[in-house]
């Protein structure tokens, strides 16, 4: 019985990180796809690509995907139409939070985002509203610190469930912790 007990530990270690690895290649799937639509299949020429495809590579997405995902960007082969959506709002305690998203489904996307930001404390805002805290380059340019412990384990909780959401590629925020 013992070594069922210990395959059995190995498969559910097994199952949580190929579902991680899943994620992060769905995501970056969906930015290679962007970058092929709005700029062509050569990254040579597509600044954007290459940069995506470096960072797909970094994340150990193997080169076979990285054509396949191209090629079938180039050929129109997915009917797919994402589009890139940036929502703004603020989590416990005032923290600024944006979340781009690239999504072929709005309506879906804003309602998960509206949950993670209502079940943790916070509140998704409307366009502009959190912008004020960024520079250009998505640095905050002043920090907010959660003295409560209770509202840091919250912001914690928000930031994780939003960069589960398959839809979203990055958030951004001004927490200090």
């Amino acid at each position: 019985m013992a070594g069922h007990s210990k395959w059995n530990n190995i498969k559910h270690r097994k199952g949580k990180t190929d579902a991680q690895r899943a994620k992060i290649f769905t995501k970056l799937s969906r930015e290679i796809i962007v970058a092929v639509r709005e700029g062509g299949a050569d990254p040579g020429a597509n600044a954007k690509l290459r940069d995506v495809t470096a960072k797909a590579r970094a994340a150990n997405v193997p080169n076979d995907n990285i054509k396949r995902v191209i090629d079938k960007a180039a050929g129109n082969q997915d009917n797919t139409d994402y589009e890139a959506i940036t929502y703004e709002g603020y989590g416990p305690c005032g923290v600024a939070v944006i979340v781009t998203s690239l999504t072929d489904n709005r309506v879906r996307t804003v309602a998960d985002v509206r949950h993670a930001f209502d079940k943790c404390g916070g509140n998704l805002g409307s366009t502009g509203c959190a912008r004020w805290a960024f520079n250009d380059e998505m640095k905050p340019m002043s920090m907010v610190d959660i003295i409560e412990e209770s509202d840091a384990i919250k912001m914690q909780k928000m930031l994780d469930m939003l960069e589960d959401l398959d839809d979203v590629q990055e958030v951004y925020h001004n927490w200090e912790g």
